[in-house]
């Protein structure tokens, strides 16, 4: 692997959410050094406000059958090839960061958790993107399933917001447009 070095303007410019990993795994140590930048993110009274459960590696069989049982109807009734098929976009990413955070019951600091966590995420996919590493962040609605919140070890009063997904691509999707300061600012006290 060599190391990209990008300017934070690139990084975030140049960043794109992969769909289609090759496969190829990523080294625990690669996904833990990119936590600990990560968590330099901004959050409010320095709370931290998150944890992570990571898979890469062994796990990832096991977290594998895990998605197979939620996220794949009647997957018993599938011919091998059909299940196959229908796991790629689970087997083909290289490790998966699953963030979990409180859900305190003030309003205030449960909004202002939500924000600093992604925060949080958004600086694993850009650090990652520097090391070449591709990311999507996702919210399947399975993330709320007892039987996931039980594998996961998620407490009481925790939610998990993200199943983040990394891993190595072959291509870079193209970049979609996006909206200017002309289309999105208003100037205060202008109408």
């Amino acid at each position: 692997m060599s190391e990209q070095i990008l300017s934070v303007k690139d990084a975030i410019i140049q960043r794109r959410s992969i769909k289609k990993f090759n496969g190829q795994p990523v080294d625990r140590e690669d996904l833990l050094a990119i936590v600990d930048d990560a968590v330099w993110a901004p959050n409010h009274g320095n709370r931290e406000p998150w944890r992570l459960v990571v898979a890469c590696g062994e796990e990832l069989a096991k977290l594998h059958e895990l998605l197979r049982d939620l996220a794949i109807p009647k997957w018993q009734e599938l011919s091998s090839e059909t299940l196959g098929k229908q796991m790629e976009k689970f087997t083909t990413p290289g490790g998966y960061a699953f963030v979990i955070v409180p859900e305190d019951v003030r309003q205030k600091e449960r909004l202002e958790d939500y924000a600093a966590a992604s925060i949080f995420i958004q600086n694993i996919q850009l650090l990652a993107w520097d090391r070449g590493i591709g990311s999507c962040w996702k919210t399947p609605a399975f993330l709320d399933q007892p039987k996931f919140r039980e594998a996961l070890k998620v407490q009481p009063g925790e939610r998990v917001i993200a199943m983040l997904q990394v891993g190595y691509f072959d291509e870079v999707p193209k970049g979609k447009e996006r909206k200017s300061a002309a289309e999105i600012v208003t100037i205060f006290g202008e109408q």
